[in-house]
């Protein structure tokens, strides 16, 4: 199979009856070419119907070139949790990854009722049925797209106010994304976990992106890590692409970094604060090389004064309830600075 071909044109073409049905403006008005173009653009159906079929055309134009680095841009349809990325174009395929809803992906070529796809590091086959394609896409898109300012050092500083005698409030790796708010002259401000920090403009990129797949990594439990901490972790991930609500603790409608955290132990029997701060101090402190998935892991302000927690998950990785932007998502563990690891699990 050649994985590069372009995205096949008839798979998703519209038929004349639903623009008859759907178009704001008389058929008769209808140029062939415009059918044309629609066909073309791979629209599946009129999804945005406050807009004129003028305006349809124009996304369709738009939707054959580079889209934030795209030229067949899909996007995930679900209403809950992710969709599937799969090895084989099967529902009994092997899982590679997970598309969080409304993540995007570029599609490279469909077979029958499945496309396959890339979104980020993910390769696979995901169903047709679940991913808007053409306009549709582009449309929504146009919606989703978040500013991000991509750092390009590794120990990059976070300060607390725009100027090098500001307390660091932590440092990121090269290639981390951090949440864009503004550019005031030469610094950017940035938000981290929901808060509001600043960073030099010269070691950072400021970039158009869209949310891309998760990789499914097996992870390195290795000797001493008891079932309970893998089913606890494989869990958590259930709920990756959930939204972040201040407060919450709701695993599927909502939940804050501590909120997550306690909701996720409590399916295990264990009962934790509705708080990162007393959370680092309800179990035994650890070092960060003795990480094991199931344990938890805090971040802080300049002060050291805990304000985030998260799950570790093994392969160097955490899980954890971002911000409202981004929702609960995976990160590497040491995506900004760690200040305390803790184990509340005994086994």
């Amino acid at each position: 199979m050649n994985k590069n071909r372009r995205f096949s044109k008839g798979v998703m073409a519209v038929s004349a009856s639903l623009i008859l049905c759907m178009a704001m403006e008389p058929v008769q008005l209808l140029a062939a070419e415009n059918n044309a173009v629609l066909q073309a653009a791979g629209v599946s159906s009129i999804l945005e119907t406050s807009l004129s079929i003028e305006e349809y055309l124009e996304a369709a134009e738009q939707a054959k070139g580079a889209l934030w680095g795209y030229t067949n841009l899909g996007i995930a349809n679900v209403e809950t949790g992710n969709l599937n990325v799969r090895e084989t174009p099967s529902t009994s395929g092997k899982l590679v990854g997970k598309m969080p809803k409304n993540a995007a992906c570029e599609i490279l070529e469909t077979e029958g009722e499945w496309a396959y796809i890339k979104s980020g590091e993910v390769e696979g086959y995901v169903s047709l049925e679940f991913l808007l394609t053409g306009p549709n896409a582009k449309i929504k898109a146009n919606e989703l797209v978040r500013t991000v300012a991509v750092a390009n050092t590794d120990g990059l500083n976070i300060r607390e106010q725009a100027n090098t005698d500001s307390a660091i409030l932590t440092q990121v790796l090269k290639g981390e994304e951090l949440e864009y708010v503004e550019t005031l002259d030469d610094w950017v401000k940035v938000s981290i976990d929901g808060e509001e920090a600043y960073v030099k403009e010269e070691y950072v990129a400021v970039e158009e992106k869209l949310d891309t797949a998760i990789t499914m990594t097996e992870l390195l439990y290795g000797e001493g890590v008891s079932d309970v901490r893998v089913d606890l972790v494989e869990y958590a991930k259930q709920f990756l692409g959930n939204p972040y609500v201040w407060g919450g603790t709701s695993l599927t409608k909502g939940a804050d970094c501590s909120g997550f955290v306690l909701s996720v132990f409590k399916k295990y029997g264990i009962t934790l604060s509705h708080s990162s701060r007393a959370q680092a101090n309800e179990g035994t402190k650890i070092n960060i090389s003795e990480l094991k998935p199931g344990d938890l892991v805090f971040y802080g302000n300049s002060s050291g004064t805990i304000n985030h927690v998260a799950i570790y998950i093994g392969g160097g990785q955490v899980i954890h309830a971002s911000s409202p932007k981004t929702g609960i998502k995976i990160s590497k563990y040491n995506y900004r600075t760690p200040v305390k690891a803790v184990r509340v699990i005994n086994d």
